[in-house]
């Protein structure tokens, strides 16, 4: 079993991956392998509403949204994080996002998934809010802990001093494991997720 963590920093080494380490390191405790893919100095374009993924099955642009895209074929369980600017997740993460569950959601479905986020002081439920709402519309189980899953610093030393915080992130990476355990066992005994159908409705006839 893999964790796919996507660090939607600007910086490789910050806070954010700072809370992603802290999660890896309870992920490598139970047995659960993972990669963190970072977006600092990725030029990442927002979605062109081209449609055309629908009919190749991947975005026509050719970059990292590509890449992770095929990973999260492979992958069971996926972590999106961010560091929270003006309330709001970054615009790279929101970028990929918004391409990699167009293209790439059917890699993605009946997955297990949670939001990160890290600030100086607010807009974490705010941003929590927008990146799970990628994961509802597409079939994904969302992974809760004891508190919303954020912590707060300008950099890793403060992060560690935000105790609650840790221990909100640790006790998301306990219940990730336990998700994805469940569900691997669910499968050897042939519990399979429901095949949904979905129907378009416009408001204006």
């Amino acid at each position: 079993m893999k964790v796919l963590m996507i660090n939607g920093s600007s910086h490789l080494n910050g806070t954010t991956n700072g809370a992603l380490e802290i999660i890896a390191n309870i992920l490598k405790q139970e047995g659960i392998d993972y990669e963190i893919i970072s977006l600092a100095s990725q030029n990442i374009p927002d979605c062109l509403g081209c449609g055309k993924c629908t009919t190749t099955g991947q975005c026509i642009m050719g970059d990292i949204v590509n890449e992770i895209g095929m990973k999260a074929l492979s992958a069971d369980g996926f972590i999106f994080a961010s560091p929270v600017y003006y309330a709001h997740p970054s615009a790279r993460l929101l970028a990929v996002m918004d391409r990699l569950f167009y293209a790439y959601g059917n890699n993605l479905k009946h997955k297990v998934a949670a939001s990160v986020l890290v600030a100086r002081r607010a807009g974490c439920e705010s941003s929590f809010d927008v990146i799970n709402k990628h994961f509802t519309i597409n079939e994904m189980v969302v992974v809760s802990s004891t508190y919303w899953n954020q912590g707060f610093g300008m950099n890793k030393e403060q992060l560690k001093q935000d105790i609650e915080g840790v221990n909100t992130l640790e006790n998301l990476a306990k219940n990730m494991a336990w998700l994805l355990k469940t569900i691997e066992c669910g499968k050897k005994n042939n519990i399979l997720p429901p095949k949904n159908t979905k129907k378009g409705f416009n408001f204006i006839h």
